[in-house]
């Protein structure tokens, strides 16, 4: 992670006790991410899976409803951390934070060569335990200017916490 990152994810670390505020509070909204060619080629690439609604626009534009390729599905659900890292705020004491699950993923709205995508995020579920927090968010990636979301999700991230400093 680059000093600048590093640096930004700090402003946005709160305590336990702010953290516990947004439980049932207004979504957090990533930035606008563009989901280029040369994005959807390399997951194609990175996952062997080469249909030509991905690779090949004319094909696509030829034999699709879509008018030209789409993302894979798999990589608009793999942009959630990038967005979340954008968007969603962290508790300090955080050591690591890592993916625990879903429980719900649906899609709904192809992802379109060269759209633009944001993440929103709402917790919806905490679970706190001694050195970590379970965190459930209502989480969509939203098209810009589509009517829905590419998918919504119930997404579950789990933080590794240090212990308060009082226990050490």
């Amino acid at each position: 992670m680059a000093r600048d990152d590093e640096d930004a994810l700090r402003q946005r670390l709160v305590s336990m006790e702010t953290y516990r505020t947004y439980l049932d509070g207004e979504a957090f909204v990533s930035d606008w991410l563009t989901v280029d060619q040369g994005m959807i080629d390399r997951f194609a690439d990175a996952t062997n899976d080469h249909q030509f609604i991905h690779v090949d626009p004319e094909r696509a534009r030829a034999e699709t409803p879509f008018g030209g390729t789409i993302a894979h599905g798999f990589l608009s659900l793999s942009l959630l951390s990038t967005l979340a890292y954008d968007a969603m705020p962290g508790v300090e004491r955080t050591r690591m934070g890592v993916n625990y699950g879903f429980d719900e993923v649906r899609f709904l709205t192809p992802v379109k060569s060269g759209a633009r995508v944001r993440g929103s995020f709402q917790l919806v579920a905490l679970k706190e335990r001694a050195v970590s927090l379970q965190s459930t968010w209502n989480a969509a990636v939203e098209i810009e200017g589509a009517p829905k979301p590419a998918f919504v999700a119930r997404w579950i991230t789990l933080a590794v916490l240090d212990p308060p400093a009082d226990e050490t």
